[in-house]
This record gives C-alpha cells, sequence and structure tokens, in this order.
C-alpha cells in the first residue's frame, strides 16, 4: 500500500509540475498536493534521478528532459493510430488533414497527410507549432464543443481550415482537421473532420 501511495503521489506531482508552466517551489507543491515537505523533496529526489524532473536556478520544480524521450516514443504511437482516417480525410475533402496536440500553450502537429488527388495544396509539416489560440486546430482543443471549428488565414494567408477536438481519450489534447488553399464547405466538411475525430478517438481507447 506504502508503495502505491507513493507511486500515486509521485504521479500527482508530476502532473503538477507538468501543469504549471511557470514551475513551483517545494513548498507550493507539498501545499497542493496536501503532503509535507519532507515527502515532496523525497518525490523530487527519486523524479530527479530519472529526468522527469528539474529544479532550475531558482529552485523551482520545472518539467525534465525525460520526459522528452517519453513523448517522442508516444508520438508515433499516437500517429500510427491516426493516419488511416486521416488519409480517408484528406482524399474526401481535397485537403491537407493533420492530427495536432496541444504541448503546454502550443499545438503542435503530429500527423500530417496531403491529400493525393489535387496538384496544389497546403505543405504543413509535421512537427509544426502555432499558440493554441489560434488557427482552427488549436481553438478546436480549447473548446469542449462537439461540433467543429473554422479559421481562416489565421496561420498562414489565404488559407481555411477546419479541426474538432478529439473527445473521450483520457489525458489526451488533441485535434482533427484539414486545412485548405480555398473555400470549404463547412457544411459537408464539418461533418467530416468530427467522424474522423470520433474514429481516431476509438483507435486509441
Amino acid at each position: 500500500m506504502d508503495t502505491a501511495q507513493t507511486l500515486d503521489r509521485g504521479l500527482r506531482l508530476l502532473t503538477l509540475v507538468a501543469d504549471t508552466p511557470g514551475g513551483l517551489t517545494v513548498t507550493e507543491a507539498a501545499n497542493r498536493l496536501g503532503v509535507g515537505r519532507a515527502v515532496v523533496y523525497r518525490l523530487v529526489t527519486t523524479l530527479t534521478e530519472h529526468s522527469l524532473v528539474r529544479r532550475d536556478s531558482g529552485g523551482r520544480l520545472r518539467l525534465g528532459l525525460g520526459l522528452l524521450h517519453l513523448a517522442r516514443r508516444a508520438q508515433p504511437l499516437l500517429a500510427d493510430a491516426a493516419l488511416p482516417a486521416l488519409r480517408r480525410l484528406a482524399d474526401q475533402v481535397h485537403a491537407t488533414a493533420h492530427l495536432t496536440v496541444a504541448d503546454g500553450d502550443e499545438a503542435v502537429a503530429v500527423a500530417v497527410v496531403e491529400p493525393s488527388s489535387t496538384m496544389f495544396h497546403v505543405a504543413y509539416r509535421t512537427g509544426s507549432r502555432h499558440p493554441l489560440a489560434s488557427g482552427a486546430a488549436g481553438r478546436a482543443i480549447l473548446s469542449d464543443a462537439a461540433g467543429w471549428t473554422v479559421s481562416t488565414g489565421e496561420l498562414q494567408p489565404g488559407a481555411y481550415g477546419i479541426a474538432a477536438r478529439i473527445h473521450h481519450v483520457e489525458g489526451l489534447r488533441a485535434s482533427v482537421g484539414v486545412v485548405a488553399l480555398a473555400p470549404l464547405d463547412t457544411p459537408t466538411v464539418g461533418p467530416l473532420v468530427v467522424a474522423a475525430a470520433t474514429t481516431i478517438a476509438a483507435a486509441l481507447t
């Protein structure tokens, strides 16, 4: 039971640090977790040994580089699960389809599929980042709505985007979207994007 409790506290601390972009002190972490400072110190020591947490020059707790390794291992699995639905969506809509996940205050494209039937389309690179509050993909992630989000020229002049959030996947803040060089038929494309998001959610659960 003690081992399980320690693991639970360690994971809660890791989540707390991840949700606090500016970092936090040991005292702040102890107060937020409802435990003593000594407990937090022990947890930090273990997490630091595995490079999951680090202490900056001011002594504040921040995420460690070890999490980047874990994230890089997880992203290909996420992309592989999404690719069939993205390919189908790209060819249905004749536009570039993408899977985007939240990374702090930014949206990151982790999988991109270009349509096979068009000569000209938006070039959107895997790994591209932009603020969550800008563009259809980011705003869809921030939205709790079951429908879709539309954007026009927010990230690239002349580009049109439609995106829908992926719901019901624990721990995942992500969206599926399409981006095109011409206005999209929203009443037609919106439901296709939502359907792709639902399909990907099912593949991940």
